[in-house]
């Protein structure tokens, strides 16, 4: 049995130590990114430097209905889905809110949607959240969670922004609610899968060093002070988060399903602490 992998958002950051960690433990490995110079350079790094993967970079915007049939075909034509890291994300200070809710929430929808045909006994998808679904307004809301409850609804972002109201419109609300959705999903996610022997579950990221992390530091600086303050006092670092995404692919994680695993460095502990 030939296995594959998927790692999106591959190109840098931590899709790429999530895809440097899966050319250890599959033998066809689809590097997914937007940006194809940055993908093909990563898939070259890697088939120099992995550990036997035949690596082949795929040119993609995980919000592309029409593409993604593409991936899960591709796939297919590999051998069996083993793994699939889904690290494709936009941040804040990237977008305006609705390309926000689109990439990173109704994109993984779509993703898992056009994978879940592939999925088999043993297979495990692993979506990027964040930490900063912890923060905000969490008060009760039954027309949003009705909202997040069908991101591939075609009145989706009118349904969560009546039912926000105009907060949504400011990036940082909808990145948000885009991850609480993240969360949403995976439950739902689990329950159809599981029925497969298939499992997923979702990693919450705190502030790591990273091209995109750095560029929401530079333009809000309270994410320093989040930092000083936490636990560990310190960023992450992109290869622990790509540890944490590897044990849950990894047949160890084999009961772990339908759960957000929170890797902020004590962030949100420290913020507990001090309420």
């Amino acid at each position: 049995m030939t296995t594959v992998g998927i790692a999106t958002g591959a190109g840098r950051g931590m899709g790429l130590e999530c895809a440097r960690r899966l050319t250890a433990t599959v033998d066809r490995l689809l590097l997914v990114d937007r940006d194809e110079a940055t993908v093909r350079a990563a898939a070259d790094d890697l088939s120099a430097h992995g550990h036997g993967a035949v690596v082949e970079p795929f040119v993609l915007d995980i919000t592309d209905r029409d593409g993604l049939p593409r991936l899960a075909a591709r796939a297919r034509e590999l051998g069996t889905l083993r793994a699939v890291a889904h690290a494709a994300g936009i941040s804040p200070t990237m977008a305006d809110w609705r390309r926000i809710l689109l990439v990173d929430l109704v994109g993984t929808a779509l993703l898992a949607e056009a994978l879940r045909p592939l999925a088999t006994e043993g297979t495990t998808l692993v979506c990027f959240a964040s930490m900063a679904a912890q923060f905000g307004d969490k008060g009760p809301n039954p027309a949003a969670e009705s909202a997040l409850a069908d991101p591939l609804d075609a009145r989706f972002l009118d349904r969560l922004r009546d039912a926000v109201g105009p907060d949504l419109e400011d990036p940082g609300t909808a990145y948000t609610w885009a991850k609480r959705g993240v969360h949403r999903f995976v439950q739902r996610e689990a329950v159809r899968l599981g029925r497969l022997g298939a499992r997923v579950c979702s990693v919450s990221p705190g502030i790591v060093a990273t091209p995109q992390g750095r560029q929401e530091a530079a333009k809000h600086p309270s994410m320093k002070v989040l930092v000083e303050q936490s636990a560990l006092g310190r960023e992450g670092r992109p290869d622990e988060l790509a540890a944490v995404v590897a044990f849950l692919l990894s047949d160890e994680a084999s009961f772990l399903t339908g759960v957000d695993i929170l890797v902020d460095g004590g962030v949100c502990a420290a913020l507990a602490a001090r309420s």
